[in-house]
């Protein structure tokens, strides 16, 4: 029984870790924070991702709720989320330059770095799915948490990190995120028009 816990835990933080793409976010962050002394950059970076997992954790438990007030099936959910998923991902196959310029002077407060680079509606949509599949609220809050925490020992040693890997590096992962999470956009449409075949058409 632990060790499928443990297993449903990263099944929900790999996708979860995905859509974060701090990878991918390095360098937008970094950018916008280049003023700053290294110090600074990283008491930013840590303020900014615990406003978003606030914000991605409020989502976890309000979801099932505002569905239910909004009257939505979690099939359309399902299908909704693929699709923002799967447009995500092609955005990180195939990025477009400098779709994001912030003055470098500002400090970023809430926007754009803890929404919506972190928790962007892909992820949200992608929490809310979890959050309603089951009632284990435990698990689904391990899986935010363990992605979370990634994320932020990526961010945290971001300079370091893209020095080493270089903008062609940091791409170059970006892009194999890209591809992952491709196919797990297309999964998560197909549980969606199953849910809704055996769950709403059936009834």
């Amino acid at each position: 029984m632990q060790y499928e816990t443990i297993r449903a835990i990263i099944e929900i933080a790999f996708p979860l870790i995905l859509i974060m793409d701090p990878l991918g976010n390095l360098p937008t962050c970094l950018s916008m924070l280049k003023e700053f002394s290294p110090a600074r950059q990283r008491k930013i970076l840590l303020r900014e991702l615990l406003f978003a997992l606030g914000i991605i954790i409020l989502f976890m438990y309000l979801g099932s709720g505002l569905m239910k007030m909004l009257n939505i099936h979690q099939s359309t959910l399902r299908i909704a989320g693929g699709v923002i998923l799967f447009i995500i991902s092609m955005k990180m196959v195939f990025p477009q330059p400098d779709n994001l310029k912030i003055a470098p002077e500002k400090d970023p407060f809430i926007v754009p770095i803890a929404v919506p680079l972190f928790a962007g509606p892909s992820l949200l949509a992608a929490v809310m799915v979890y959050g309603s599949k089951e009632s284990a609220t435990l698990t689904v809050l391990a899986g935010v948490m363990l992605a979370w925490g990634v994320s932020f020992g990526i961010m945290m040693i971001g300079p370091t990190l893209a020095s080493f890997l270089g903008k062609r590096g940091l791409r170059a992962c970006e892009r194999l995120m890209g591809l992952i999470l491709i196919l797990l956009s297309v999964q998560m449409l197909e549980d969606g028009i199953e849910f809704y075949i055996r769950n709403v058409l059936t009834k």
